[in-house]
């Protein structure tokens, strides 16, 4: 009987950590705007803070966005190479290879 009752207190006690992680106004919870408003109003910033904070979070998303763009050229640039060695029927480096080929004829 006394392992049903731990039992039960340990079930509630995990129960009551979930509860309070979902409602806790920790960031690693924020998932939305009014999360993250919340989470940072609760750091308690003033003006002079925020702005930095601000600042910082700009400087992030615009360095991800830059990331993401030169990712997306890569993917793109490396689809163009496939389609060129299928229409010409050779190999992946082999276009890579005439590629740097060029690339020197042109630079003489």
């Amino acid at each position: 009987m006394k392992e049903n009752l731990d039992l039960e207190n340990a079930i509630a006690a995990l129960d009551q950590y979930g509860y309070e992680k979902k409602t806790s106004s920790d960031l690693e919870q924020a998932r939305n705007k009014p999360q993250m408003i919340k989470y940072i109003d609760s750091l308690d910033f003033n003006l002079r803070r925020l702005l930095i904070l601000q600042e910082s979070v700009n400087e992030l998303v615009e360095n991800e966005k830059r990331l993401l763009a030169q990712q997306e050229n890569i993917q793109t640039y490396k689809t163009k190479i496939i389609n060129l060695s299928r229409q010409f029927n050779i190999s992946y480096d082999e276009v890579l290879q005439v590629m740097k080929q060029q690339e020197a004829n042109a630079t003489k």
